[in-house]
């Protein structure tokens, strides 16, 4: 019988832990042509998710497994983490508070076996129940990053997958310290099957994910993924230099042509220097980003730090 390995992180999850692992043992009941087993990532919580998930693994030693880090290091790190431990023939990630829902494993499983799809995705096919100004931004990201990379991402897609030991072997050659997950999975290839569901509201708890982590976490995607922010700084000093020197060609004519005109719109001159000063600001923020990502990526530092593992 084939075995899934099934990556969980968990970050500050106290309350649905016990949660996800009942519901996962019921459906586990009804199946016979697999077998489980966990790992779940405490990504270095502060709530009792690590006490908690001890105490799962000293009542379930064969089937449960986890890693605890020595501090909180993202879920990026978290998933790595996982992918690194897993053992079995197959490899999902799935969240813990059951937003993805676990009744379509059976279905992902059976795909895979028919060896015509690398890997089973899934991608959610409405934001009910969402921050609206979150899903609009959401939305925007996602035909963003797919005009300006070259690495397609399915809109609404998320991490929840099922995976054969050749992908993850693959995502895991990907050594990089800045991981954008949904990103790599997309780049490695393989061809990979998506499956439509409907949003679902978490099972207990509430999400660590604000609007903030999410725009910084869309980013840096499009950082990890594009060169295309520079393209966009290059081009924009091109043209604002170009309307510079359109600019002193008429001023040097007009003065030729009046020469006692005197000079005025002191209020436009200065709006224009901002507006050019903004946008200097914006092209050194873009490379200062890029710069960041390097000089992370050279310091050659692990992307996590284990505390403890069973």
């Amino acid at each position: 019988m084939k075995k899934i390995s099934i990556i969980v992180p968990c970050f500050n999850e106290e309350e649905t832990i016990q949660i996800y692992y009942d519901t996962m043992t019921k459906l586990m009941s009804t199946i016979d042509k697999f077998k489980i087993e966990y790992w779940f990532i405490d990504d270095g919580s502060k709530d009792r998710t690590y006490p908690i998930l001890r105490e799962l693994q000293n009542e379930h030693p064969e089937d449960v497994h986890f890693v605890s880090f020595s501090r909180n290091f993202g879920k990026e790190a978290a998933i790595y983490a996982g992918l690194k431990e897993a053992t079995g023939d197959y490899v999902a990630v799935m969240d813990v508070d059951l937003q993805d829902p676990p009744e379509t494993l059976p279905e992902m499983f059976d795909i895979l076996e028919e060896h015509e799809y690398d890997c089973v995705g899934t991608a959610r096919m409405d934001r009910k129940g969402e921050n609206v100004i979150i899903s609009v931004c959401s939305n925007a990201f996602y035909g963003l990053i797919n005009k300006m990379s070259q690495t397609k991402i399915i809109p609404g897609a998320r991490d929840y997958r099922l995976m054969t030991r050749q992908m993850v072997n693959a995502v895991l050659s990907m050594t990089e310290y800045n991981r954008f997950s949904k990103g790599i999975f997309s780049w490695v290839g393989f061809n990979t099957k998506y499956i439509p569901y409907n949003n679902r509201e978490r099972s207990a708890g509430s999400t660590s994910w604000n609007f903030w982590k999410l725009t910084k976490y869309a980013i840096s995607g499009i950082i990890d993924f594009t060169e295309r922010p520079l393209s966009l700084a290059t081009w924009l000093g091109s043209i604002f230099s170009l309307i510079s020197i359109v600019a002193m060609i008429a001023i040097v004519v007009r003065k030729l042509i009046y020469p006692m005109s005197s000079v005025d719109g002191w209020s436009s001159i200065v709006s224009i220097i901002l507006l050019v000063g903004g946008i200097q600001l914006i092209c050194i923020g873009i490379l200062g980003e890029y710069i960041g990502k390097i000089f992370l990526e050279v310091k050659k530092r692990p992307i996590y730090i284990v505390k403890e593992k069973k």
